[in-house]
């Protein structure tokens, strides 16, 4: 300190400032966990650092009930004391939305930075209503995250839920969404699911209940993630995954794991933007007669007409309505 003591008035500032500041060390990473009350953060030079963030974090101006995601890339300050916040969140190229549970005002972040998503749905056991999938793809289609359906639990399905399914994987291969159709139990299409992950940070999404977390011990058996069973009084999943989090797999890929959604409200979207989020129902929508028009009731919309002629889904269209429907309520059914 004898040095300090000798230098001008401004340097000492300066020493001082870059001796004990609690803040000094600065670094970059990865958050690859949360769990709501701290963030494991994996740095640039492969460490592992437990985080939390500061209080005024949260009023930037974040309309979320979670301002940082896995999957965000992140700058961390680690004190003397070896403690480290999250200081700083680098811009996000995508990520996953939905309206927060009971605060409808308010938004949850699934995920961040994402190159795809896999949505698992199941036909039955718990059965996933095509509501909610067009729900979620909507939101994936209005941040700009492409999306594959996984039709899991093939094993299980009747002569009729296999006939069902066959409709629901035409619908949507035809819109434009790759369908996979698999049995995460016995291994039955796993690995394309595995080629497909290759060198991607992928998002694995769905109902409770539909086998994400099956899915992934099949993907990678060393992580041996907790399953649970379907409720035979409900025919509904119970949540297994309690906290978000990434699994590395081949290629520098990752799959993020997540906890299962009971129901999807879309988020910040405005009625007349609801249609460009449904492909089908955007590309018909340039012949309606009307700039304006919201396919409902207007006279020469080219999108009713496509639905009365089964070029546009009838479920797709009730879905697009549905969205229409919560945001003149300003609620979302949790059902959905």
């Amino acid at each position: 300190m004898k040095y300090v003591r000798r230098a001008s008035k401004s340097m000492r500032r300066l020493l001082f400032i870059l001796y004990f500041s609690p803040y000094k060390n600065l670094e970059k990473g990865l958050v690859i966990k949360n769990t709501g009350s701290w963030y494991l953060v994996k740095t640039d030079d492969n460490r592992q650092v437990e985080c939390k963030i500061k209080g005024n974090f949260r009023l930037k101006g974040i309309r979320s009930t979670n301002p940082i995601a896995v999957g965000d890339r992140v700058q961390i300050s680690i004190n003397s004391e070896g403690t480290a916040f999250i200081t700083e969140i680098e811009d996000r190229k995508n990520y996953i939305i939905r309206r927060a549970s009971n605060l409808s005002k308010q938004s949850h972040i699934i995920a961040a930075n994402l190159d795809q998503c896999m949505l698992v749905v199941t036909v039955n056991y718990p059965e996933t209503s095509t509501v909610f999938i067009d729900r979620f793809l909507a939101s994936a289609e209005a941040y700009r995250v492409p999306v594959c359906l996984v039709f899991n639990k093939v094993d299980r399905y009747t002569e009729e839920e296999l006939h069902y399914l066959d409709g629901l994987t035409n619908l949507y291969t035809h819109i434009g969404y790759p369908c996979y159709r698999i049995s995460a139990l016995d291994g039955t299409g796993v690995d394309e699911i595995k080629q497909a992950l290759e060198g991607k940070v992928t998002l694995f999404s769905g109902h409770s209940g539909v086998g994400k977390s099956t899915l992934i011990n099949a993907i990678l058996p060393e992580q041996n993630i907790k399953t649970g069973e379907i409720s035979t009084a409900h025919n509904k999943g119970m949540h297994t995954t309690t906290f978000s989090e990434m699994f590395p797999v081949a290629s520098d890929g990752y799959i993020i794991d997540t906890p299962g959604i009971k129901g999807f409200g879309t988020f910040d979207m405005k009625d007349e933007e609801v249609g460009h989020y449904f492909k089908e129902i955007f590309e018909f929508s340039a012949q309606c007669k009307y700039g304006n028009c919201t396919h409902r009731h207007e006279p020469g919309c080219a999108v009713r007409e496509a639905v009365e002629n089964h070029y546009i889904s009838e479920s797709r269209y009730a879905s697009y309505l549905n969205i229409l429907e919560d945001k003149e309520e300003g609620k979302y059914r949790s059902a959905y």
